[in-house]
């Protein structure tokens, strides 16, 4: 029998193969096996096995499914995210993957609009900054534009997550692809705030030393109650699945929110900025 020996270290894709073929051969599976136990041929699990074939999300959660790790922390899903956005900071493939399925989401972020709430000409704009700089290719580039229609298209289902955003006024202030962008950007804002599930608001600079957060800070509730957080620095994302470590941090959202502006009085602040005044 001919057996193609992998190199998990020569690739994320040999990476995810190698461990498909780990795991099938620990149980004493044949690639038969794992075929009836994926709804997938044995010729379609020995190419991605071999790498031959990149895997996609339905056969990484269709893996997750017959190997019982979907409720873990090393889901097949995970490499699989990482697979497919491989150009951003660790931590958040798999943090988008939650998000997806959170009952409740709650943001606060600093001086860019959230990726949940760009317009396609804001997020453009961003992307192709960072082509200018050097600092993405423009393959990545594309991967981010499209990466922020996958996130907020997820969010657009049947029952939509609770979803609180509070913005720093830096998020409004600063002008990303000039004035019709930022525009259209500042509308999205209060349609945002006008739907029922949502509750926007403003931090404003008068806040100073009482804001809790420097850097963006994400928090999700799960279906299951348990709670999760993500936050990133410009080169570091960290993913905290600890809920004892993301209770004060609950807490110091309950905080900002406190102080921030009211949505009513935040919805008037973008309004105002629309029109021009200070």
């Amino acid at each position: 029998m001919n057996r193609k020996e992998l190199n998990p270290d020569s690739s994320p894709e040999a990476a995810f193969g190698a461990r498909l073929r780990g795991w099938r051969e620990e149980r004493g599976w044949k690639q038969e096996d794992l075929s009836d136990r994926m709804g997938y041929s044995s010729t379609h699990i020995s190419a991605v096995e071999t790498g031959r074939k990149v895997p996609t999300l339905r056969f990484s959660r269709s893996a997750d499914r017959a190997f019982g790790t979907g409720d873990t922390a090393d889901t097949f899903e995970r490499q699989w995210r990482e697979i497919r956005h491989g150009s951003l900071l660790e931590g958040f493939p798999e943090y988008v993957g939650q998000e997806s399925r959170a009952a409740e989401i709650r943001l606060y972020e600093v001086g860019v609009m959230p990726g949940l709430l760009q317009t396609p000409e804001y997020a453009t704009v961003l992307a192709e900054s960072a082509v200018r700089r050097g600092a993405i290719t423009n393959d990545q580039a594309k991967e981010r534009i499209s990466l922020v229609a996958e996130r907020q298209a997820a969010l657009a289902r049947t029952h939509p997550p609770l979803f609180l955003v509070v913005l720093d006024e830096s998020c409004l202030r600063r002008p990303v692809g000039g004035p019709a962008v930022m525009d259209a950007q500042l509308a999205r804002l209060i349609e945002f705030a006008e739907l029922p599930n949502t509750v926007l608001q403003i931090a404003p600079f008068d806040m100073a030393e009482l804001r809790p957060f420097d850097l963006p800070l994400y928090i999700l509730t799960l279906p299951d109650r348990q709670l999760m957080s993500y936050a990133e620095s410009s080169h570091l994302g960290t993913l905290n699945r600890e809920s004892a470590s993301v209770v004060p941090l609950l807490t110091a959202y309950h905080q900002l929110q406190a102080g921030a502006l009211s949505q009513a009085a935040s919805v008037a602040m973008i309004s105002q900025l629309r029109k021009g005044s200070p």
